[in-house]
């Protein structure tokens, strides 16, 4: 066979272009792309569970990550399952769906949100997406305009940075106050904001902070985006996983002020994020989203993309509809209680304080001072060893952009988290600096 020079044949006999004339792109560690996947929590985790002594006898106790189905006591409702169940064997939804969700789906998820808000959202306003993480990818590419910059809170999700990273939107951090509950400081909001803000952040119930915010700051809030002319992105993921004193309130309560884009899904209050459905919701009574063509720009974002699985978009109606109320209380039961064991047992470790006690989520931050430590250079340095030593994963607050801090999930069986803890204790005494 002639070689028309777009070949060649090597010892081996193989068939195949050269190497020299490849020509596709390789990616250098400076591209958006690498940039943003270096953010993300799952690559910090990735790192921390390479740190474990694969020797070692003990089992590895997971405090670091945010899916809570590894414990038998955290278990989505039977309600949830038939749904599924029934929603497959009917036969109705083995097809593609409309590309803005199952309309029953999204009249459900209508319906559902609509209860605690004072006024009603259609089946228009509710778009369905793969999980919450799609629903942040969406909103990020919708907002992404050039010379444009959002607001987000510190510490935060990181996921929101990684896309804004990759998509090339300016991102500027507001603070959240460890003292005040992680209230969000508005005066910082103020300054950094200028006209080519478009919208703000908040995560309520938050991860990673475990802080619930009241009436009254949701209200301060939202008048300071009324008055800077920007939109809220509300992350509602955990809602209603509320605990402590004050109720989970929505941002959308407040949509005659300011538009609200409510994030959410069924990922976290059901126990199923595997299932990945997810939401956008347009909060918007006064049709502002709609004049300035943002429902638009979502519908032609969601044309371009894939969509969560037709069957659970057939299932949802019916998860709604039927899930006792017994069942939502007894995981905020199981929360309230694993949130109070992971606060008194890290007020008995030298070299940690938690400022605030988690009032909702499954996550609370919790401050280092490495001066009551011997030899750790930050927190991702102390996490790396805490797994290496003691098969413990927590997650360093610097992946949170909080540097010597460390979030520590709760949402996990009680003896497990208890074990963890004491390992930790245990690690911080073998490392605590003697006085002399």
């Amino acid at each position: 066979m002639a070689n028309n020079g777009s070949s060649s044949r090597r010892a081996d006999g193989d068939v195949g272009a050269t190497p020299s004339r490849w020509r596709f792109f390789r990616p250098s560690a400076g591209t958006p792309l690498a940039a943003a996947g270096s953010m993300s929590i799952r690559s910090v985790l990735n790192r921390l569970n390479s740190s474990v002594d694969a020797s070692g006898t003990r089992p590895v106790v997971p405090l670091g990550h945010g899916d809570p189905t590894s414990s038998a006591c955290f278990r989505t409702a039977p309600e949830a399952e038939d749904a599924v169940v029934d929603a497959l064997r009917s036969r109705k939804h083995n097809g593609y769906s409309p590309t803005v969700g199952v309309p029953q789906a999204r009249s459900a998820i209508a319906e559902y949100l609509s209860r605690d808000l004072p006024y009603e959202l259609s089946p228009d306003d509710i778009y369905l997406t793969s999980g919450c993480v799609q629903a942040i990818e969406i909103m990020i590419s919708v907002l992404a305009q050039p010379g444009a910059n959002i607001l987000l809170p510190r510490p935060g999700f990181p996921m929101y940075e990684s896309r804004t990273t990759f998509s090339e939107l300016e991102v500027r951090y507001f603070d959240l106050v460890p003292e005040r509950g992680w209230e969000a400081d508005l005066e910082s909001v103020k300054a950094i904001a200028d006209e080519n803000t478009v919208a703000m952040l908040i995560i309520n119930p938050s991860n990673p902070c475990g802080s619930v915010y009241s009436h009254d700051h949701l209200a301060q809030i939202a008048e300071t985006a009324g008055e800077l002319g920007i939109l809220i992105i509300a992350d509602e993921v955990y809602d209603h996983l509320a605990f402590g004193i004050k109720p989970f309130i929505p941002m959308g309560v407040f949509g005659n002020t300011v538009p609200v884009i409510t994030l959410g899904a069924i990922s976290k209050r059901w126990l199923v994020p595997g299932w990945r459905l997810g939401w956008i919701a347009t909060c918007d009574p006064n049709g502002i989203l709609k004049e300035t063509k943002i429902d638009q720009s979502i519908q032609n974002y969601i044309n371009i993309t894939s969509d969560p699985a037709t069957f659970i978009q057939g299932a949802v109606p019916q998860i709604i509809a039927n899930t006792k109320e017994e069942y939502f209380k007894k995981i905020l039961d199981l929360l309230r209680n694993s949130a109070d064991l992971c606060y008194g047992k890290i007020k008995d470790i030298r070299g940690i304080t938690c400022p605030h006690k988690p009032e909702g989520s499954m996550f609370v931050m919790a401050k280092l001072d490495l001066s009551c430590l011997d030899g750790f250079s930050d927190d991702v340095d102390f996490c790396c060893r805490l797994a290496k030593e003691e098969s413990v994963i927590v997650l360093p607050g610097t992946a949170l952009g909080m540097k010597d801090w460390v979030r520590i999930t709760f949402a996990i069986d009680l003896p497990s988290l208890e074990d963890g803890l004491e390992r930790l204790k245990s690690f911080c005494e073998r490392h605590a600096i003697v006085e002399a």
